[in-house]
């Protein structure tokens, strides 16, 4: 099945992903039977591969934040060793020039932006013409400017950060945005 399908299907059933920071997040989400995405947001070059394997195995979807793994390089080279020594879905990054990568080799492209100030939201823009399959907006929590973004570009929007509970999930989905992701298991469970 394309990558991108899959992954479109599995936030339409579930729009809550899980964002793993470490073994004890990575343990949890493999237990959690409604979570079918996960964010991989720790990890190095040495073990990076077992933890994509390990929620490959548990039949998720593994998305590994490219700019968090200790050891991969700025350059794009880092998207190649990812596709190729793991089996992930696909990536995210800060980097422009890694989700270019990305959709050239197939995978799924996330572009993750900060959004502080009104330059992070004139820049969206820009970051839309590179044309990633999704757009994860943080902070999460700030749902007038999640649904003047929804308006702005045509990409799916993503957003996590500072998502505590099924208020901030439901008013981040009613401003417009695809899915959540979160660090915190008791979300993952609504």
């Amino acid at each position: 099945m394309d990558k991108r399908k899959a992954l479109a299907d599995a936030l339409a059933d579930n729009p809550i992903i899980a964002a793993i920071k470490d073994e004890q997040g990575l343990q949890k989400c493999l237990t959690c039977s409604n979570i079918q995405v996960v964010f991989i947001l720790y990890g190095d070059i040495c073990s990076i591969a077992d933890i994509v394997r390990q929620v490959k195995q548990a039949g998720k979807l593994a998305l590994v934040h490219a700019d968090l793994i200790t050891g991969l390089a700025s350059k794009e080279i880092a998207v190649d060793y990812l596709q190729q020594a793991t089996c992930a879905d696909g990536i995210i990054s800060t980097r422009q020039s890694f989700i270019r990568r990305a959709k050239e080799l197939n995978l799924c492209a996330i572009l993750r932006v900060f959004v502080f100030d009104s330059l992070g939201l004139a820049g969206l823009q820009k970051a839309a013409g590179i044309a990633p399959d999704y757009i994860d907006i943080l902070p999460g929590t700030m749902p007038k400017t999640l649904h003047k973004i929804c308006n702005m570009v045509s990409t799916p929007i993503l957003t996590g950060g500072l998502i505590a509970d099924k208020e901030d999930v439901m008013a981040a989905l009613e401003a417009g945005a695809t899915a959540i992701s979160t660090t915190d298991p008791t979300v993952w469970a609504l």
